[in-house]
């Protein structure tokens, strides 16, 4: 499933204190890094469903993002062509509407890890303002939809999305141009990478 010194890196990663109530409760770090990987998804960190199943994106939302990818669920967890690395890797717990955010410092200490072993990736997929946020710094703008609006200025190297969550449906409809823009930009990347 991992490379050697991916599995080093998840081996520290469940040893670091900062995760102990986790392993404790033998729940491990939820990502995949694949060494062939071309797309990485950064998303915010697994919901409880994921974390219970062991397997990322594997609810509703995941299924949208898949829809909006153009992949299957075989393909999606089966290829090599994904690494999923959340801002979190683990799920934080229920906040007042939806889950907690992922914790501040947690991305800074694994991603540039794992980033190393994966030579081959040509897109980073943002999703949500944490994402965003952290890959895209001062480049980011005045809001989510903005900085999604402005796609196009984030390419070929990462391309920020709003969450796919079933929440979002409002935003979906107020914001066509989403659905008939940017999600054909994915579809036709994903594709490429896919040869399909």
């Amino acid at each position: 499933m991992f490379s050697n010194n991916v599995k080093k890196i998840f081996d520290k990663i469940k040893a670091d204190k900062e995760n102990e109530d986790f392993t404790k409760a033998g729940i491990d770090p939820l990502f995949s890094a694949p060494e062939s990987a071309k797309v990485i998804i950064v998303g915010q960190a697994p919901g409880i469903k994921a974390q219970e199943a062991k397997k990322y994106w594997f609810d509703r939302s995941g299924d949208r993002l898949r829809e909006w990818m153009g992949v299957d669920k075989k393909t999606f967890y089966d290829s090599d062509i994904f690494a999923i690395i959340p801002m979190d890797f683990y799920y934080p717990g229920k906040g007042k509407s939806g889950d907690l955010p992922p914790r501040k410092d947690f991305a800074s200490k694994w991603h540039p890890l794992l980033l190393k072993e994966l030579p081959n990736v040509e897109l980073i997929v943002l999703i949500g303002q944490y994402a965003q946020k952290y890959y895209l710094g001062n480049r980011e703008k005045s809001n989510l939809t903005e900085t999604v609006k402005a796609y196009k200025e984030y390419l070929p190297r990462y391309l920020p999305l709003v969450h796919p969550s079933p929440r979002n449906m409002m935003w979906m409809k107020k914001n066509p141009w989403f659905e008939e823009e940017v999600v054909p930009v994915l579809k036709e990347r994903i594709r490429g990478y896919l040869k399909i």
